[in-house]
C-alpha cells in the first residue's frame, strides 16, 4: 500500500507520525508560503472520527458524523487553498462545535501565515451568523463566503426578496436584503440536487410513517398494549430522532393511545425550495475566482 518492498510495522508508522508532529508548524508554514498569497481563497471544513479506547486526551462525546454516539471522538479541521491543496490541519476535542474552530483558523492565517487579505470559505454550519458577526466582520481585510440556512431562505421567499420565478430561465440570480447589509446573496438552483432531496424526503417520510404506525398498533394490541404518555413519547422520540422528520408530522399522544398525521403544507413548502441554496458572502472579484461567490457556489453545492 505504501509502495515499499519491505514490511512496515505499526510502531514505525506511529514513529513517523510523531516525527511529523514535531515539525507540523514548519511544514504548514512552508505550504502556506508556497500555496497562499494575499487575497487567496481559503477553504476550511471539519470532520470527526471515533475511538474505541479511552486513552486519547482529546477524545470527548460529541456530535458523531459516524453515527457512533456511544464512542468518544475527536474533531479535526482542514484548511486548503482554492484548488484543494492541504495547507494546515488542527485537532480539537470531540465535543467542540464546528463554529468554535473558526477563530483559531483566522488567528493562524493572520499571525502564523501573516496574511492581511483573506477570503475564507466555509459551509453554513461553520460560518454561522454569530461567527460572522464576532470573528470575521471585526477583522479588517478578511472577506468570507458561506450560505444561508433553510429557515433563512424561507424568510427570503416569504418577504418576496427571493422569487422562485427567477429560476424559470436561469440557475443563478443575485439578490439583496436589508437583513444582510453589505453582503452579496447569490441564489442558485441545482436540478440534480432538487431530485435527490425530493427522493430522500419521500423515503424518509415513508420510513417514519411505517415506524409510527407500529407504535399506533402497539397501543391498540390486546396483549400488553403500550401505555402511558411518557412511554409512548419515548418510543415516538426515538423514531423522530432517527429519521429527522418530526417537523412534517402532527402528533397526538395520550395515556392510552397515539395517532399522527402528516403536515402537507409543511411538506409542500419545503419541497418548493428543493435544489435552491443561497450563497452569502462579503467578497469581491479577484484573480482566483471572478466573482468568488459564484465559484464557491459550485465548489460547495451539496454542503450548502
Amino acid at each position: 500500500m505504501l509502495g515499499l518492498d519491505a514490511a512496515v510495522e505499526e510502531t514505525q508508522l506511529y514513529q513517523a507520525m510523531d516525527w511529523l508532529l514535531l515539525r507540523q508548524h514548519n511544514i504548514e508554514n512552508a505550504l502556506a508560503k508556497r500555496h497562499l498569497s494575499e487575497g487567496s481563497l481559503i477553504l476550511y471544513d471539519v470532520s470527526s472520527t471515533y475511538f474505541e479506547g479511552r486513552h486519547c486526551p482529546l477524545a470527548r462525546f460529541g456530535h458523531s458524523r459516524d453515527e457512533r454516539s456511544g464512542n468518544p471522538q475527536i474533531v479535526f479541521g482542514l484548511m486548503t487553498n482554492s484548488l484543494g491543496c492541504p495547507i494546515a490541519v488542527e485537532v480539537f476535542q470531540g465535543n467542540t462545535g464546528d463554529p468554535k474552530t473558526v477563530a483559531p483558523q483566522v488567528q493562524k492565517l493572520r499571525q502564523r501565515f501573516r496574511l492581511k487579505q483573506i477570503v475564507l470559505v466555509g459551509d453554513r454550519g461553520m460560518l454561522t451568523s454569530a461567527r460572522i458577526r464576532d470573528d470575521l466582520k471585526p477583522q479588517e481585510g478578511l472577506q468570507w463566503i458561506s450560505a444561508l440556512k433553510s429557515v433563512q431562505i424561507q424568510k427570503l421567499v416569504q418577504t418576496g426578496a427571493l422569487q422562485l420565478s427567477l429560476f424559470d430561465q436561469r440557475d443563478l440570480a443575485e439578490i439583496q436584503h436589508p437583513s444582510y447589509p453589505g453582503e452579496r446573496l447569490i441564489a442558485c438552483l441545482n436540478p440534480l440536487l432538487a431530485q435527490e432531496r425530493s427522493r430522500k424526503r419521500k423515503e424518509l417520510l415513508e420510513a417514519t410513517q411505517k415506524q409510527l404506525d407500529k407504535i399506533v398498533a402497539a397501543t391498540q394490541r390486546k396483549k400488553k398494549p403500550l401505555r402511558g404518555r411518557k412511554e409512548i413519547g419515548l418510543a415516538v422520540g426515538r423514531i423522530l430522532g432517527r429519521y429527522k422528520m418530526g417537523k412534517h408530522f402532527r402528533l397526538f399522544i395520550e395515556d392510552d393511545g397515539f395517532r399522527c398525521e402528516r403536515k402537507p403544507d409543511n411538506i409542500e413548502r419545503e419541497a418548493a425550495l428543493d435544489g435552491i441554496y443561497v450563497i452569502r458572502g462579503k467578497a469581491t472579484a479577484h484573480r482566483e475566482c471572478p466573482p468568488p461567490t459564484v465559484s464557491a457556489a459550485r465548489v460547495f453545492p451539496f454542503r450548502c
